[in-house]
């Protein structure tokens, strides 16, 4: 009896997912051997590109596709994500997006799409690390020094970002209010553009998420004074938090979510939220994403869609704490 009625049950529930199933399996058809695209809003050498770079391979192999990414830098991270929202929802092109995506609204006049309702959330992928980094010009060698550094001298450091109101201009206007200091900010079209000036001495400063520069902070061809992270990072503990130097109010942290366009279906959603799973739970991806500094969380996609609305409302208010003017 006992066995008859597990059979029973087993069968009665394979009978009920078989619509899901053939629905997922049409859904997938439709687009079975067609080419995904992976737009990104940011420049090839940034966080969120060495973490697609990472798992793209592994993500097709998921898919059962080919996974090409493009690299659309421009207005902070705009240019891709419109893109993005103007392409068909039949899970061909999708996008890793960061917190810039739900900072747009509030340094962006007009911007040119919804960041919540015109895309898909697929999963929170991770978070990335941010580091605070020098020119090897800059005599500070601990975070305390270049803080009195700058007031000493105000005005006369500047420092780097990828983009006016980007999440690492954010992060550099925070730890000028938590400093009470001032250096003026030299806005570039993408992270790899900024770390290559710095480097060279053309700005002073900046703070770039740590898969983006850790190689440069390893070759000594940039200081790392702190990451602005709660506890040090596994990926790079030889670098202190902002934390233990006596900068309680300076924590912010990056992330990276997955996202599509508009009006993908759910199994849409389902079949590539699944992908994603697949691809960043592989040994590879993760020793990959481990040395670069980076936590897999792989949310689901509801969980996604409430972190970007939290999320645009935390970054309002520091936009406008940091006085950064919408343009």
């Amino acid at each position: 009896m006992v066995n008859f009625t597990m059979h029973r049950r087993q069968a009665l529930m394979a009978l009920a997912a078989t619509p899901v199933a053939l629905s997922c399996s049409a859904a997938w058809a439709q687009t079975a051997g067609q080419t995904v695209r992976f737009v990104l809003p940011v420049s090839a050498g940034s966080g969120v590109d060495a973490i697609a770079r990472a798992a793209g391979n592994a993500l097709g192999q998921a898919l059962g596709q080919t996974v090409v990414i493009e690299n659309l830098p421009g207005a902070g991270g705009v240019i891709g994500t419109q893109t993005l929202v103007r392409s068909a929802p039949d899970g061909l092109t999708l996008s890793l997006v960061s917190n810039n995506h739900v900072i747009y609204p509030s340094v962006i006049k007009s911007l040119p799409f919804d960041p919540v309702g015109d895309i898909t959330p697929i999963t929170i992928i991770g978070s990335s690390p941010l580091v605070l980094v020098v020119s090897p010009h800059v005599p500070a060698r601990d975070l305390r020094e270049f803080a009195a550094l700058l007031k000493a001298n105000p005005g006369q450091y500047n420092f780097a970002s990828a983009g006016n109101g980007t999440i690492l201009h954010l992060a550099a206007e925070l730890f000028k209010d938590v400093t009470g200091t001032f250096s003026t900010h030299i806005p570039y079209r993408g992270t790899g553009p900024m770390v290559t000036d710095i480097m060279s001495g053309q700005v002073d400063w900046g703070v770039v998420a740590l898969p983006a520069i850790r190689g440069q902070i390893e070759a000594g061809r940039v200081r790392a004074l702190c990451v602005a992270t709660p506890n040090r990072v596994a990926a790079a503990p030889q670098i202190p938090t902002a934390v233990e130097q006596g900068f309680d109010n300076y924590v912010v942290e990056g992330w990276v979510a997955a996202v599509g366009p508009k009006g993908l279906s759910v199994d849409q959603v389902k079949r590539l939220h699944a992908a994603f799973v697949t691809a960043f739970s592989t040994p590879e991806v993760k020793e990959a994403m481990a040395k670069q500094g980076n936590v897999i969380t792989l949310s689901t996609p509801e969980a996604a869609l409430g972190h970007f609305k939290s999320e645009m409302v935390k970054y309002a208010g520091l936009v406008k704490k940091a006085g950064v003017v919408p343009q």
